[in-house]
């Protein structure tokens, strides 16, 4: 959201500045990139946060700054960055890092600067949010490889009684990255093939086969991309009668658009 300067809420603060301290590929179509700062930064880094994206090779951006109420605040002129929203795959305060994962299949902004990370590189944060999961004795969760990220903080962080089961697309065996999960959770792989992202309809078919679990202490997670995630929420609004408070169902990138989140 953009704030013209003659309607602040008092005066600006600066954005969040990380800084890329290693790059390694986790699967061959995601970048891991870990980023170091203040515990201040790391910690509003996640779990879902707004990344400010330089251009490639763009070493001194001009970021734009952030009002009390949260409105981002753009330079005039041309800037050269751009908003993204991911999910931290991990953040450490304590030790000032948070670790990021890109999705490099897409075309956009932030897969660009992915491509091209290296140490030193810098990244900016400009507010963050939660991740819309709920404690529940049965968990549903369904996403594609951007939501992983999101998947695998949601599964580290369950009961360890919970029982349910997590559905993940992703192209192939090489792109299944190793998840924790509860015991009673079982975690299974949606292979696509050669179809593109965002060209199958594995989620939403795999949804439709299963039977809604008994009971009401359930809670069900999707995200993927928009279309998908459509027919999966159509499915269990309708035929497994979830209430809003039981689901969160959220399109985290649009076939035919640049590839936003990374979960």
């Amino acid at each position: 959201m953009t704030a013209p300067a003659g309607d602040l809420p008092g005066d600006p603060h600066p954005v969040a500045v990380l800084t890329v301290v290693s790059v390694a590929d986790a699967t061959p179509s995601v970048r891991r990139v870990v980023l170091s700062g203040s515990p201040d930064a790391v910690a509003a880094a996640g779990p879902t946060v707004n990344l400010l994206v330089p251009r490639v090779g763009d070493t001194a951006p001009r970021w734009p700054a952030v009002a009390r109420d949260g409105r981002i605040v753009w330079p005039s002129g041309a800037h050269g960055v751009s908003l993204r929203s991911y999910t931290a795959r991990r953040q450490d305060p304590a030790h000032g890092e948070v670790e990021i994962d890109f999705v490099l299949h897409g075309d956009g902004p932030a897969a660009a600067w992915a491509a091209a990370a290296a140490p030193g590189a810098l990244l900016a944060v400009a507010g963050s949010g939660p991740l819309g999961d709920r404690p529940a004795g049965t968990l549903l969760l369904a996403g594609d490889e951007t939501a992983l990220p999101a998947i695998s903080r949601i599964l580290a962080a369950a009961d360890p009684a919970a029982r349910g089961l997590a559905l993940v697309e992703v192209a192939g065996p090489r792109e299944e990255q190793p998840l924790a999960a509860p015991e009673g959770v079982a975690v299974r792989w949606l292979h696509r093939g050669g179809t593109p992202p965002g060209g199958s309809t594995l989620l939403a078919d795999a949804v439709a086969a299963l039977d809604r679990p008994d009971g009401e202490d359930l809670f069900a997670w999707v995200a993927a991309e928009s279309a998908a995630v459509r027919a999966v929420r159509a499915d269990l609004r309708g035929r497994w009668g979830l209430s809003r408070a039981q689901h969160h169902a959220i399109g985290y990138w649009r076939r035919g658009r640049a590839m936003a989140p990374a979960g």
